[in-house]
């Protein structure tokens, strides 16, 4: 019976983090294109080298027997405070729940100061973290991001050209900024992921046989005027999809398991890219825009080197 409700318990983890671009509407139409193997509990490894939100790694990790995530993202602060969840979330949870309760005080103008003071206060330390070795000072910075991430406008995690966090402050009535019991679950969860901060061509060092890769990269415009939003200070042009498609192909070769999703531009971009490859369309709603009138249905695609 113990072992039971641990089960139900574990099940509930989900991401921490808001996130433009994030799967967790699509995880019902992804589940459709997962690998045949990893739905018989016979895929041993699985990769994620755009980590992001990480809705389909929670989702993988927590219905299928996998015996180890490999979860990377070139984003520092990201990986920071996957990090953290992993190993310090009681510090992180207690530093959130001073930071929530100090907000929830305050008036909705008195709010919005204190969201800019811990908006400058993460750009201004982000020079002087060392973040190749676990500080004290992790539980603090990623604390104020997760903080941000539930406060600021629209959810929009956005950095300027040189690295700084520049999203405005949302207008909030009661914002869920500590979700003590998810993160205690994401921990769990994160026992069987090793973590990188490191370029998705890592994946190369790391793969194994009798592994699943999901690429979930910045998607490409959808048009001249689209613009999307830069989770790093690095933009992801034209010739780095072309370079991942390189890398598609070189892990095909090896035998294995790959899928991968993108915008859908109508301009056979990916279908040329792609081609000789399984490529599907599915509609997904646009939940992260400036503009209300720019929310709404759009099409993306899944390219599988296997067919469904």
């Amino acid at each position: 019976m113990i072992k039971y409700s641990c089960m139900i318990q574990y099940k509930l983890a989900k991401p921490f983090l808001k996130w433009a671009g994030g799967k967790s509407q699509l995880l019902a139409q992804f589940e459709k294109f997962y690998p045949t193997l990893l739905k018989e509990n016979r895929i041993d490894y699985y990769f994620e080298p755009f980590l992001g939100g990480g809705a389909v790694f929670f989702d993988i990790i927590q219905k299928y027997d996998i015996k180890k995530a490999y979860l990377i993202d070139i984003n520092e602060d990201l990986i920071l405070t996957y990090l953290v969840i992993q190993n310090h979330v009681y510090d992180l949870i207690k530093t959130l729940r001073e930071l929530e309760s100090q907000y929830k005080k305050l008036s909705q103008e008195k709010r919005k100061h204190f969201y800019y003071m811990i908006r400058d206060a993460y750009n201004e330390k982000k020079p002087y973290i060392n973040y190749n070795k676990f500080h004290p000072d992790w539980i603090e910075r990623s604390a104020q991001m997760i903080f941000l991430n539930k406060t600021c406008y629209n959810g929009l995690y956005r950095l300027n050209s040189s690295g700084e966090f520049n999203s405005p402050a949302g207008n909030y009535k009661n914002p869920t900024i500590l979700d003590e019991e998810n993160l205690i679950h994401a921990s769990q969860v994160l026992e069987k992921a090793e973590i990188f901060c490191n370029s998705y061509k890592i994946v190369l060092k790391l793969i194994k046989k009798n592994s699943f890769v999901y690429f979930d990269p910045p998607y490409r415009p959808i048009s001249n005027s689209a613009n999307f939003v830069k989770y790093t200070q690095f933009g992801f042009t034209e010739e780095d999809q072309k370079e991942l498609a390189n890398i598609y192909k070189i892990l095909d070769k090896k035998n294995i398991y790959l899928m991968l999703s993108n915008s859908d531009p109508k301009d056979k971009f990916f279908e040329h890219l792609y081609h000789g490859y399984y490529i599907n369309k599915i509609n997904a709603n646009r939940m992260i825009n400036c503009q209300g009138d720019k929310r709404g249905k759009i099409q993306e695609i899944i390219v599988t080197n296997y067919a469904i």
